[in-house]
């Protein structure tokens, strides 16, 4: 899709929610999203657009940040990652720290469309001030967050976008060594914790919250 003369491609950043072994179907649907990039790439997409929009009862999303953590990582292990820019359109970013991880990570734009729509829901709850329009709740939404990132690198010593982006100045903690090597090589982590098995119950929990009857 998009225009003939800058090609979009659309990936679903999505795995079974019904699977025996969580663990299993999102180690599947993350080497298959590597695999989809780079087919896209070579059929000649200039622009990955990963998205978690199309999520149902029986599928659920992957988690944003492992997602650009595997594209960034298998795709440069194809010689591919300067080929095509990576967009994220899902529903979890909302935090500051959100869209630093996910840039750090190697997103290059992100779309928080969930975070987005719930600013008019917001405001027609009484939860934000009603006479600020829903256009002017974006814009201040969106600047916090600019301003947020600008913090965030001023603190780092990083004076641009471009060298931050994808440059995983943080440590992880908490996480297995299997999955800090598998998607996020490079990455310090002396503290380990949880594999991808507790990772996909976690979010198969917030799933089921969401998708409850």
């Amino acid at each position: 899709t998009g225009r003939k003369d800058f090609p979009v491609a659309t990936l679903e950043a999505l795995f079974d929610a019904r699977a025996a072994d969580p663990g299993a179907a999102l180690k599947k649907a993350l080497a298959d999203l590597v695999e989809l990039a780079a087919n896209a790439i070579a059929a000649g997409a200039e622009l990955l657009i990963v998205s978690d929009r199309g999520a149902s009862a029986e599928r659920a999303p992957i988690p944003s940040l492992l997602a650009v953590g595997a594209l960034q990582h298998g795709l440069l292990e194809r010689r591919l990652r300067g080929r095509a820019g990576l967009v994220v359109e899902s529903g979890e970013p909302r935090e500051v720290m959100h869209f630093c991880l996910l840039c750090g990570y190697g997103a290059n734009a992100v779309n928080p469309y969930l975070a987005l729509e719930s600013l008019d829901w917001l405001r027609e709850r009484g939860e934000l001030p009603e006479d600020l329009q829903t256009e002017q709740l974006l814009d201040h939404y969106i600047s916090a967050v600019k301003k947020g990132i600008l913090k965030t690198m001023s603190k780092m010593g990083i004076s641009t976008l471009r060298s931050y982006h994808g440059a995983q100045l943080f440590e992880a903690v908490g996480i297995a060594r299997s999955v800090v090597d598998a998607y996020f090589s490079g990455t310090p982590s002396r503290v380990e914790g949880i594999g991808l098995d507790a990772i996909a119950r976690e979010a198969l929990t917030r799933h089921e919250q969401a998708f409850a009857k």
